[in-house]
């Protein structure tokens, strides 16, 4: 990894947004390769913000900063990694269940993906079931990652589950579910292909469910 780039990286980690910004631009003024600034400074970079958060290094307050540091420089990168056609990790639409106003998670979540160069379709909070089923159908994602805080709430998952099975789409998209009261038991009996009990494991859930 070159200098700038390890900049980069070291700068997200840190959590440094302007450090971020500066470096991303500098990076770009020297030709650097969008596709080399997007997986070599920020792609692994939030890999390693993941893992410190599963070592009990980092905390969600840590990640937060480093994931909106990733994001600033993201914005800048857009425009090129579109010019440059880098490819996506894939397509998923995000949000937290009908009823449930929570999105801290969520945002959490979605930063991480945007991270790991997926394109994020986030519905926001308190979503209605048909809300997901139109946008799975109007952007052809690959995932469809549900977030619910509450117990009440939790039911909502198994309801857009059932209204993606009515429009004929569940054999299209894989569903991700997550949220504090949530477990993998629960998440095989409402019919979800992944659970994920943090932002960090969402992540590896996506890709293996891509890879699948």
């Amino acid at each position: 990894m070159n200098e700038i780039l390890r900049a980069i990286y070291s700068s997200i980690i840190d959590g440094e947004q302007k450090v971020t910004t500066a470096k991303v631009q500098e990076a770009l003024d020297q030709g650097t390769e969008p596709s080399a600034i997007l997986n070599e400074g920020m792609v692994a970079a939030m890999a390693e913000v993941g893992k410190l958060f599963e070592e009990g290094e980092y905390f969600v307050p840590e990640m937060l900063v480093a994931a909106r540091a990733m994001q600033s420089g993201l914005a800048m990168l857009k425009p090129y990694l579109v010019k440059a056609d880098v490819k996506s990790s894939g397509k998923v639409v995000a949000g937290t269940v009908k009823g449930d106003l929570h999105d801290i998670g969520k945002n959490l979540v979605c930063m991480m993906l945007e991270g790991s160069a997926f394109e994020v379709i986030d519905l926001g909070s308190d979503v209605d079931p048909d809300k997901f089923v139109e946008a799975v159908h109007q952007t052809n994602a690959d995932i469809v990652a549900m977030s619910a805080l509450l117990t009440t709430t939790m039911p909502n998952m198994k309801v857009t589950i059932e209204a993606l099975k009515a429009a004929g789409l569940r054999d299209k998209v894989k569903v991700l579910v997550g949220g504090a009261p949530l477990t993998q038991q629960y998440a095989n009996e409402i019919g979800a292909d992944g659970y994920a009990p943090d932002a960090s494991r969402a992540v590896a859930t996506a890709k293996s469910l891509i890879a699948a």
